[in-house]
């Protein structure tokens, strides 16, 4: 099984965190980025090297379940692998590898008996909450096997309800043990670029209410599915999608879905519709004829947004306004996968979302306790619906320049403002981890990684190496306030703590690198610190001494 680069760091960054951790750690790649071969592949490299062990991989709905069975078994044609799910009518229980559903399971643990290992897909979806079948089941698997380790894969490792699942007393996942950004995959051609523009089409939900966090639904429905709306959304989708041959819409419910499709079949387009009520049969029907283009548009609600599958999707209508920032990011990975002829997907966001909760690769989820700060600072420049930062002068698509008292100390973006652009911004930093670093051939480095929200970005200060990049480090320990007489990384390393620590950094991208260009110091305020003396980064990009982002 060749793995691609960012593929094989995942499976090394598993085996790297149990040599050293007890706890359940997470493995977060973006959708798209093939989750079921990076455990297709640690579960056949366990099993060549270990062959007693017994392991699950657990989701929620049957099109998962069956995706990674197909996906081991396609690539290891003798694994020993079962299917416990009752919606694929197969319940192999005694199958070392075994892929079930947690519907069929939960009370099912006496009959399974022990596993060594359960690896759980879309794991976002695991409530805090005792009281609930993923809860009970690995209570009852740990009951059975108290040295059982669990890891999880997901895209989105936060929920709505309670922040990072890496926070709380009542979490199950404890560290994330490897994270590849979206931008990384898209520069290296792993996922596909997603563009947006603003429709003028926009739905309100000034008077909408919130519960736990979220839009009430009842109330979400009566204020978005309007029938002048739903025309007026659906002429954009086809004015903005002539070129574009596989629409997929998210609606705010059943009916709503409906609608949309009645609207899209008044101006003569194949549409059908997708819900919790739609029978197995027609289900599997339609999202066949949507993947082979007979049906050009697919309405939806809350069905499409995991597990989906469709490469060719390259337009993403959006009229399901949400508080939740991990199903935004779900909605927004359905048109990331690449395929035959598709350059790019374009989101169109009648919901509000991207201001809501900004590009993907930098959205900074709360936990239901905290507020957010208002909208997203963007624009829509008015010649072409691009949708920027407010920071941006001149629209990077049509040229138009914006006036000059809009401007302000904000991130600049791009017209792709789904995906934050390059340019330089300030974003806070929450903490900063100091760790050695070792590279084959050269001396020691000191790396810095600043925790920002979601995303982490670092630095390598080359305090043993020679030339410009050791005066570069020294240049940037005294302004650190570092002690002169400090040479080596572990002397760095002892020290680190006492380091100025920044409330704020700059950075831009270069190339699949972020560069820290600037550090924002305030008097008595700095971000919690830590040091790991012991970590090793094999799995980072190589960094030459004149690439190393200072």
């Amino acid at each position: 099984m060749e793995l691609r680069g960012y593929q094989r760091e995942a499976v090394n960054a598993i085996y790297r965190y149990f040599e050293k951790n007890k706890g359940n750690p997470l493995i977060v790649c973006p959708t798209a980025s093939g989750k079921s071969f990076i455990m297709a592949a640690f579960i056949r490299e366990v099993l060549e090297a270990w062959s007693d062990q017994r392991i699950m991989v657990l989701t929620h709905v049957k099109e998962l379940i069956q995706q990674n069975y197909m996906e081991l078994t396609r690539h290891w044609t003798l694994a020993p692998a079962g299917i416990y799910s009752a919606g694929l009518n197969r319940r192999e229980a005694q199958a070392q590898v075994l892929f079930a559903g947690i519907q069929s399971v939960h009370s099912r643990a006496e009959e399974l008996q022990s596993f060594d290992l359960i690896m759980i897909d879309e794991c976002h979806l695991v409530p805090r909450k005792s009281d609930t079948m993923y809860r009970r089941f690995l209570g009852d698997m740990h009951a059975i096997n108290e040295d059982v380790k669990i890891i999880g894969l997901t895209a989105t490792h936060y929920r709505l309800d309670s922040g990072l699942l890496t926070d709380g007393d009542s979490r199950i996942f404890t560290d994330i043990a490897y994270e590849v950004p979206v931008k990384r995959l898209i520069n290296e051609g792993f996922l596909s670029p997603l563009v947006t523009k603003a429709p003028n089409t926009t739905l309100d939900v000034s008077g909408v209410h919130t519960r736990g966090g979220e839009f009430i639904n009842s109330e979400l429905q009566n204020a978005v599915d309007q029938a002048d709306t739903n025309r007026a959304a659906v002429r954009e989708i086809i004015h903005y999608g002539k070129d574009r041959k596989s629409w997929l819409i998210f609606c705010t419910g059943v009916q709503h879905a409906y609608n949309v499709r009645d609207a899209l079949r008044e101006r003569n387009i194949v549409a059908e519709t997708v819900t919790g009520e739609t029978n197995a049969m027609e289900r599997d029907y339609i999202l066949e004829g949507f993947k082979s283009g007979k049906i050009r548009a697919i309405t939806n609600c809350d069905i499409l947004t995991t597990g989906f599958n469709a490469p060719n999707t390259d337009l993403l209508g959006i009229l399901r306004p949400t508080q939740s920032t991990g199903l935004y990011v779900q909605i927004a990975g359905r048109g990331m996968r690449i395929a035959p002829g598709k350059e790019n997907c374009l989101v169109l966001d009648f919901a509000g979302n991207i201001e809501r909760h900004g590009p993907i690769d930098m959205v900074q989820p709360r936990g239901k306790k905290e507020k957010g700060n208002g909208k997203a600072v963007v624009k829509t420049c008015p010649d072409c619906r691009s949708v920027v930062f407010a920071g941006c002068k001149c629209c990077p698509d049509c040229g138009h320049v914006f006036p000059q008292h809009v401007v302000q100390i904000n991130p600049e973006a791009s017209s792709e403002m789904i995906i934050s652009d390059e340019r330089p911004f300030l974003v806070d930093v929450d903490r900063i981890c100091y760790h050695r670093h070792e590279k084959v051939g050269k001396p020691d480095s000191l790396r810095v990684d600043y925790h920002c929200g979601l995303v982490v970005y670092s630095e390598w200060i080359c305090l043993e190496h020679t030339g410009y990049a050791q005066r570069t480090a020294r240049n940037w320990w005294s302004r650190h306030g570092g002690d002169q007489t400090v040479v080596t990384v572990s002397q760095a390393l002892s020290v680190a703590q006492h380091l100025k620590a920044p409330m704020q950094i700059m950075v831009r991208q270069d190339g699949n690198f972020w560069r820290v260009m600037r550090h924002q110091f305030k008097t008595n305020e700095s971000p919690p610190v830590s040091v790991d003396e012991d970590w090793l980064d094999e799995e980072c990009e190589p960094v030459e001494e004149e690439e190393a982002p200072f």
